[in-house]
């Protein structure tokens, strides 16, 4: 319960309805989606504590959130999971780094993996996730693994719609301590 409640925070800060700008223009949260559809809110809270519980790596959990939070241009989710990856150790520079992490030396194998992986997911309308592809991603993660991998992307994607969608205020995210 615990964990639901770090994510219900997680993700309900944009109640307060207070406005923020958006290219001089004051902006306000369209819905306080975790208030008023709480029993969704909460299933995509499970899938997060399964992802979370699932052994996978949490430094490799932040770096696969941001870059599709990245890729879909989510603000609330990138401070999110930037700030959460940092307060797990994560370094400033694979941050700074990650839109470009096939040009740069510090992000394993198994990372690589999970990135590439993660980018045909999120961008599956403008491609193919292809057997070369799949076969990289098999050779970093078990069957279990891959298939939690990818349940982590889809729930990320998921808050990226909804935060998106709904205006969650950029900047109102504390981490928690772990």
């Amino acid at each position: 319960m615990a964990a639901y409640g770090r994510l219900r925070n997680y993700h309900v800060l944009q109640a307060r309805q207070e406005p923020w700008r958006r290219e001089g223009i004051i902006m306000h949260t369209r819905i306080a989606y975790g208030q008023v559809a709480q029993e969704g809110v909460a299933a995509l809270g499970k899938l997060e504590t399964y992802v979370r519980h699932s052994g996978l790596e949490h430094s490799l959990l932040e770096l696969v959130k941001t870059r599709a939070s990245q890729l879909n241009g989510c603000g609330y989710c990138l401070d999110m999971h930037t700030k959460d990856a940092r307060a797990g150790g994560e370094t400033e520079q694979r941050l700074y780094v990650l839109s470009a992490w096939r040009e740069a030396p510090f992000y394993t194998e198994r990372e690589r993996a999970a990135l590439e992986w993660t980018e045909a997911l999120t961008l599956i309308s403008q491609n193919d996730v292809s057997d070369d592809l799949y076969g990289r991603a098999r050779e970093q993660f078990s069957e279990k693994e891959l298939v939690d991998l990818t349940l982590a992307i889809t729930a990320i994607n998921s808050w990226n719609r909804l935060s998106i969608g709904f205006r969650s205020e950029v900047g109102s995210y504390e981490p928690k301590n772990r």
